[in-house]
């Protein structure tokens, strides 16, 4: 498999460029208090984990609001309709991975960069900035009306893409998430890159579980996707 027959890296957004782990965790510590310091990263993220798991979820980052009020009553955390509304609405300054912006600026120079993401475009249009505005083309939930890993989302992307000249077999994914992006990109079809950042850590974080799916390009950091783009194609 070459870079050279690509013309777009669809990314997922939310786990693969912005570390959304960080800013949870840090919301919730800051509210909370005294009264968090008994709770684990895990601890919290498998609470958000389980809240995000519901049937009745919604949109994210909306979502995040009813998501606090669930974490808090699974780990005795202080609540409150402000403490709930703020971690939806801290989404606007959930950082960036350190070797995102930069890798993204790389990469650029030999593609068209496409979010592709589960968030409400009023989150995306934030993410966006702090990535310092990357994207050739964003496709949100408030596009496709569906959310990943339905492959209704997929298909609506390439629609969007085909418009432009980019066909299925000019695209590579790039994403974070099993459950989300990589197993369901794989069954369609798609030529997958996974980033996986929490190689270095035990369990799924914030993201839902799911089964291993094998990609094509399987790197730690966007960093090392930049690096293997610029060895093939200078």
């Amino acid at each position: 498999m070459s870079f050279k027959q690509l013309k777009a890296l669809t990314f997922d957004v939310v786990g693969t460029l912005i570390d959304f782990e960080a800013g949870i965790l840090a919301h919730v510590r800051e509210v909370a208090g005294d009264a968090a310091t008994a709770c684990s990263d895990d601890d919290i993220l498998k609470a958000y984990r389980e809240a995000r798991s519901a049937s009745d979820s919604g949109w994210w980052p909306d979502d995040l609001e009813r998501c606090y009020h669930l974490i808090a009553a699974k780990l005795g955390l202080p609540d409150n309709e402000e403490y709930a509304k703020g971690l939806s609405l801290a989404v606007k300054n959930f950082p960036a991975f350190p070797d995102s912006v930069e890798a993204l600026k790389r990469l650029r120079k030999h593609f068209k960069l496409v979010a592709t993401t589960n968030s409400r475009i009023w989150a995306l249009d934030h993410m966006a900035k702090t990535l310092d505005e990357p994207f050739d083309v964003k496709v949100s939930v408030d596009d496709v009306r569906f959310e990943k890993p339905d492959p209704q989302f997929f298909a609506y992307t390439r629609g969007v893409l085909a418009t432009q000249g980019i066909l299925f077999e000019d695209i590579l994914h790039v994403a974070q998430s099993q459950y989300h992006d990589i197993g369901v990109a794989v069954r369609l079809g798609y030529q997958v890159c996974w980033i996986e950042r929490r190689h270095a850590q035990k369990g799924s974080g914030g993201t839902l579980e799911s089964e291993r799916t094998e990609p094509h390009y399987h790197f730690t950091s966007l960093a090392q996707l930049a690096d293997a783009v610029e060895k093939e194609l200078g």
